[in-house]
């Protein structure tokens, strides 16, 4: 067992979660930057561009979370668990396992959404310019997914030993980059092209190809516990279900809520362009704070997963309720504000009046159950380090069911939002009865 691993039995629950959480918070401050200054940049070319924005987020939603939330997951466990046990060869030998999984899925992504994006957006309601704006931005940014796969999987790589800082560092460099490089790409500043939606495309992939090289680095630099060896390169299935028995349930996970997504922008798409851009600009607010769960969750899954790999199942049980107390309280205090002031963040984005009465509206309904949402996330993390998202998995199926038969059910646009509402509430509250129930071994 490696020195980090070992410190994190015996050092104290709260401090050392929130200690871990810490530089991923420090993340999602200039990841925030990336979401809310592509909005703001593409805005500025006017409603359909955002509307087509809108139709591309959920993929790239479904990008990021498969590949650094879900499968990521699955090796920060495997990698924790392996170092908790004191194996560091079978860790080196994750590594290389986990890197073919991230070229595959890269490849995969690259090749389903260049087929068929087309269709999809047509399906969610992309027409004429907000059809042309999405395929713009999507064409260019899932035709380097291998990229933002490989700089993930080299991520939850090194968080796998506890330490956070460094990823993190990185990431954070990696934004510093996006945001004025999208901001001249989309608006043609000084000596740059103006190539509208797609600059932001543009920017995305050169921003992770950035951190890619830079995790590459560090992970095979000579003093690098986790450096594989020519031995540790053969490739053998044993180890791949030991990342995929959390990866690929947890991709389904990820891809459950996306198209939960998706079939929700479907149904506010029944009711204009206006709407739509209304939806995703208040729908942005919420997924800006899975970044903060997610901080929090990376570090649930580490410390889970060195306990129950060193037998310590209590005081994992004890870390994860309190990382998932910790990220609700934060996603409460967000709720309250945008609850009560919902323009205050709508009308950052845009002055049509339509767009602001549809975000103001999502806001009012859903943003109260926020916690129930972070609470959800946060066990689920957790539950990825105890090695057993089966339960967690389930409670988004039973998400999604609401969701369809809500928008079924419902012909006004805030009969939808209150479908919302009431699924997160659903969500949240399944996971944690769920989880109180597992056993994790």
């Amino acid at each position: 067992m490696n020195t980090q691993s070992a410190r994190l039995l015996t050092a104290p629950v709260v401090p050392t979660l929130v200690r871990l959480s810490a530089p991923g918070l420090l993340l999602v401050a200039f990841q925030s930057m990336i979401s809310i200054g592509d909005t703001y940049f593409i805005g500025r070319l006017g409603t359909a561009p955002l509307a087509g924005l809108a139709l591309v987020f959920p993929l790239v939603m479904l990008l990021q979370m498969t590949s650094a939330g879900a499968m990521g997951g699955g090796v920060s466990s495997a990698i924790s668990r392996a170092l908790g046990a004191g194996e560091a060869r079978r860790a080196r030998r994750l590594v290389v396992h986990a890197m073919v999984i991230a070229g595959a899925m890269g490849a995969a992504f690259t090749l389903l959404v260049l087929l068929f994006g087309p269709s999809m957006y047509s399906l969610l309601g992309g027409r004429d310019e907000s059809l042309r704006a999405a395929l713009e931005y999507s064409n260019v940014l899932f035709a380097g997914a291998i990229v933002v796969w490989a700089a993930n999987t080299l991520s939850s790589v090194i968080r796998g030993t506890g330490n956070m800082m460094l990823p993190a560092f990185v990431l954070v460099i990696a934004a510093t980059v996006h945001v004025p490089l999208s901001a001249s790409l989309v608006l043609g500043l000084g000596p740059m092209p103006r190539l509208g939606i797609a600059g932001a495309g543009v920017a995305y992939v050169a921003a992770f190809g950035c951190a890619t090289v830079a995790m590459a680095i560090v992970v095979l630099r000579r003093s690098s516990a986790l450096r594989p060896r020519r031995e540790d390169l053969r490739l053998e299935w044993p180890l791949f279900r030991e990342i995929l028995r959390v990866g690929a349930l947890s991709v389904l996970n990820s891809l459950q809520t996306v198209f939960t997504a998706v079939v929700l922008t479907g149904f506010v798409g029944r009711f204009g362009a206006a709407a739509l851009a209304g939806y995703g600009v208040g729908l942005r607010l919420e997924l800006l704070q899975i970044p903060i769960v997610f901080a929090i969750g990376q570090a649930l899954v580490v410390l889970v997963g060195t306990h129950v790999g060193a037998g310590q199942v209590d005081r994992a049980r004890r870390i994860a309720w309190a990382g998932a107390g910790l990220a609700a309280w934060v996603s409460l205090l967000i709720g309250i504000v945008v609850s009560v002031f919902p323009l205050a963040w709508v009308s950052l984005f845009s002055s049509d009046p339509a767009v602001l009465d549809s975000g103001a509206g999502y806001l009012r309904a859903v943003a109260p159950f926020y916690p129930f949402l972070a609470a959800g996330i946060a066990l689920y993390f957790a539950s990825q380090g105890g090695g057993n998202v089966l339960r967690p998995l389930l409670a988004g199926t039973a998400r999604l069911v609401i969701v369809l038969a809500g928008g079924m059910l419902f012909a006004s646009l805030q009969g939808i939002f209150m479908t919302i509402a009431f699924a997160t509430l659903a969500y949240g509250t399944l996971t944690i009865w769920f989880v109180a129930r597992a056993r994790w071994h």
